[in-house]
Order: structure tokens, then sequence, then C-alpha cells
């Protein structure tokens, strides 16, 4: 790994100044590694900060959604892949790589470490400014960290730059609770500079750089991770009572224009951070062939289950003559949408779709961007952690109301009454929403694994198990069952690579 930052992430130094989409979206390798003689200005820090965002873009079509949607069998790959069928090894380089995650922590340390010196050059960078880009670097540290724990769960924690060869590389493994504490430092140190920025010039960057949203939602997601409920709702509602005219909103619209406005143009108010491209300049990704049905290297489809998922939904708005929102031409379509009924075989539709209604993208305009958080995210966590905290009527009358809005703006049918509900049944609405609302977006296999280990594996049985084995058709039951019954087999192994380079790593157990 450290070879691996050394010689890549510090041959993004390229002195550029940041003046267009282009070039924020386009910093490429330029020197060998960094040194003082670097941090001269304002726009060099810039450059570094857009190193991290360069990376993390890089990575969602190889980690971002195979980590976050194979393992559950919602979304499948149509090759053989070794994540979904648990058998990932040591040996799998290109499917237990945790390099390119530290490659943006490394960016994220080298901001915090010397962008002082740049302030010391440049008497135009203020204090506030320079402080604007902790919290971008914070957050990318964080965001890097929060993957890393929930695909590895005990990993190093590297809070100094890899700057030349005298930084040891033999850094043995934190646990899960110490790498999370350090996400939420990360997060709370960012806001305490009171420079997280609500907005920046453009849409694109409010939307693609590192806002006091961003912030908000990624501690409200570890925060579920970590049982810190109230903690969560705390910054759930930082976004959902923000008066701001610059916060992000739900887009409650029942239609499917304005749900779908937030894959194609993109950017839209729902949205609270997104990876982006920009066909315009010559930025393009292969998530529209990806989940193409038409196309000769597609790659992802739905699940059986998850494809009759979606067309008892849209059954639902055929037989009540509504318009569909988040079903066909939504979150999925099938290769014959007149014959949904008998369909054997369904795809993500947010990639591949253009403005209108059935269309596809053109070629030209390959550049859907990546959402990691959006709105409906937020009120999804919310009503799960209202639920968690305690057995009170009026925190699960205010999840039902969370929920009811995601379903009515849907045209679905909204929950009449909790009353009578379990508080596994409660769950249940919460994960199912998630399932249908945010499929392909990199999320379903955090879900059921989060659902499952939470509260001494109270509910793993039904909400990991029972789901896993339900949607994922890529593996034998029994087998499934096998390794889900080991808590060490929910996570990856270390890469062999690592191992002999760290001598102070140790393996997962589950892959001696």
């Amino acid at each position: 790994m450290k070879q691996k930052i050394i010689h890549s992430i510090f041959a993004v130094l390229a002195l550029l100044f940041i003046t267009s989409c282009n070039d924020w979206l386009e910093v490429m390798p330029q020197n060998d590694q960094t040194s003082d003689a670097y941090w001269q200005n304002q726009e060099e820090v810039d450059a570094m900060v857009t190193s991290g965002y360069l990376y993390l873009r890089e990575m969602v079509v190889d980690y971002l959604i195979p980590y976050g949607e194979l393992r559950s069998g919602q979304v499948f790959s149509i090759k053989t892949n070794k994540l979904q069928n648990f058998q990932v090894k040591p040996t799998d380089e290109d499917l237990c790589d945790w390099g390119p995650f530290y490659q943006i922590i490394n960016v994220a340390n080298t901001v915090l470490n010397n962008a002082h010196k740049a302030r010391a050059n440049d008497r135009t960078y203020k204090m506030e400014e320079m402080n604007a880009h902790f919290c971008e670097a914070y957050f990318l540290r964080a965001l890097s960290y929060f993957y890393l724990v929930r695909n590895w769960r005990d990993v190093p924690l590297i809070t100094v730059p890899f700057e030349d060869d005298s930084y040891s590389y033999h850094v043995p493994k934190a646990t899960e609770d110490s790498i999370i504490s350090q996400i939420k430092a990360d997060i709370r140190a960012a806001l305490a500079t009171g420079a997280a920025k609500e907005y920046y010039e453009t849409t694109w960057e409010t939307k693609g750089r590192a806002t006091r949203w961003a912030l908000y939602a990624l501690m409200a997601d570890v925060c579920l991770w970590s049982e810190d409920y109230n903690t969560a709702i705390t910054f759930c509602d930082y976004l959902l009572n923000a008066t701001s005219t610059h916060a992000p909103v739900l887009l409650s619209t029942p239609n499917h224009a304005t749900w779908f406005s937030m894959f194609n143009p993109g950017n839209s108010n729902e949205s609270i951070f997104e990876l982006q491209w920009d066909y315009q300049e010559n930025q393009t990704n292969k998530l529209p062939v990806l989940f193409d049905n038409t196309a000769t290297n597609r790659l992802y489809q739905l699940s059986p289950q998850l494809l009759q998922d979606f067309n008892n939904e849209y059954g639902y708005t055929v037989e009540n003559m509504l318009e569909a929102v988040r079903t066909m031409f939504g979150g999925y379509y099938t290769t014959d949408p007149n014959a949904w009924e008998v369909a054997t075989s369904g795809y993500v539709w947010k990639y591949c779709g253009s403005r209108t209604l059935s269309d596809k993208r053109t070629q030209t305009y390959y550049d859907p961007n990546f959402i990691l958080y959006r709105m409906a995210d937020v009120y999804l966590m919310k009503a799960e952690a209202l639920i968690l905290r305690s057995n009170n009527a009026e925190d699960w009358e205010e999840a039902a109301t969370l929920i009811n809005a995601i379903r009515v703006r849907s045209n679905l049918e909204p929950i009449d009454d909790v009353t009578d509900l379990t508080e596994q049944e409660m769950l249940a609405l919460v994960l199912y929403e998630r399932r249908m609302e945010l499929v392909g977006e990199g999320k379903s296999w955090y879900d059921v694994l989060r659902f499952g280990r939470r509260a001494n594996k109270k509910y793993k049985a039904i909400f990991l198990d029972d789901m896993v084995t339900t949607y994922n058709k890529q593996a034998g039951e029994s087998w499934l069952l096998s390794v889900l019954s080991n808590e060490n087999a929910l996570f990856l192994p270390i890469s062999e690579s690592e191992l002999d380079a760290n001598k102070l790593l140790e393996q997962n157990p589950y892959y001696y």
C-alpha cells in the first residue's frame, strides 16, 4: 500500500489553477512526490483536495457498486463474481484491495498536515478557506474509513501522511470501535471549524464537494452503524429541519419526471453528495452500459425476487391508474415493458435512462453521476433510528410519517396504522423502502449487514440470513447460511500483498 500511495497519490500534484468543471475533475498525475516546495498557494491545496474526489470517482465501478450491492444479491453480476458467492480469497487482489481507500485517506492527511504551509506563502489564502479545505479533507477521510470498516471491520488507522520513506508502513489493525470513533471525531472537527460550506459558486460543486449537508448525512449514517440512535436523529434533523435556502430537500411531487431528475440530469435539490461526470468536458463512465440489457458488455441485473418486488409495486400503480414513479423506467425496467407481468429479468434504469420516459441515453451522454447521499436516504435513516431508540408510540408514528413521505411521492399506498406492529415489522418497512428506493446506489449490502449485526444480532436470522438467501441466488442456500453463520466471513480478507508488505497485519480469522 505504501508504494501505491507514494507513487500514485503524490503523483497527483499537478500545479493547476482550478478554474472550471473540467479542471476540477481532471487533475491527473504530473509529479512523483510532494515536497515543501509544492505548498505555495491556495490553488495547490485545492488541487490536492480535488485529487481525493477524483480517486473516489474512479472507484465507483470497481469498488463502490460491487462492494455495496453484490453480497446482498438484490443486484447481481451476470459474470462470475466471488463477492456475491462469498468466496473471495486473499489472493483475489482485485476484490480485496483496500489501497484505493487509503490513497484518498493519504490525500486527506496530506492536506490536513500541509495546508498551513500554503497559507504562510500565500497572503490571499484566508483562514476561512483553509478551514474549508480541512472540512473537505475530514469528510474524505471519514467517508473512506467508513467504507473500510464496513468491508474489512478492523483496519489500520493512519492519520499522518506518507510523504517519504521515513514514515513506517508497518501499522497494525485498529478495532472497529476505534475507527468509528475517529470518523465521528473527523466530522465533528470539520463542523467545529465553522467553515463547512452550505453551497459553492456552481451547482455541480455544491453537490460534488463536501458541504455541511454532506457531513450531516455521513454522521447520521455512521451513528446508525454504531447504534448511536439519538445522535443519528440529531444529525438527520439538521437536514430535515434546515431553514437555509441552500439546504437539500425531498422532491415530493409524485410524478416520474420529478423523481427521475435526480439521475438525469442529476444534481437535483434532493441530492446531498454525488460524484460528478460531464460529457461536455469529455468525462463519461460505464454505468449506462453496465446496467443496460441490450449492451454486449452489460454486467448487472435485478435478482428474480427484486424484479418481483418491483413488478408488484408497478402493478399497484397500473391497477389504480396512477403514474409509475420509481418503478417502470424509474428504478427498473424489463426487456419488454409491455410484458412486465411475466418478465424474467429486470435492470436498473437510473443510469441508462434519458430524460424522456422510455428512451435510453445515447453514448454521447454516458455521464450519469453516482449519488452517495440524498434526502430520501436521510428520511429512512431517521425512521430507522426512531424505531430503534425506544418503543415509543410517538416515535413510531413519526417513523411511519417519514416512510410514507417516500411512498406517497411514488404513488404507493401509505402505511395507515402502526399501533399493532412489532419492532421487527417496523424495521422491515424501513428496509423494504431502502431496497426499492435506493436500488443500484451501493447501499443494500451495508443495509442488511447493519440490520443483522445490531443489538447483538437480535434480528440476524430475519434481516441478514433470510434476506441474503431470498435475494442472492448466485450461490446455494446451504453455503450462504454456512458463511453467514461466521461473523468473520461477513468481512473481506486482507489481500496477500498487504500482508507481505506490512508484517504487523493479521489476517481476518475466517481466511486463515
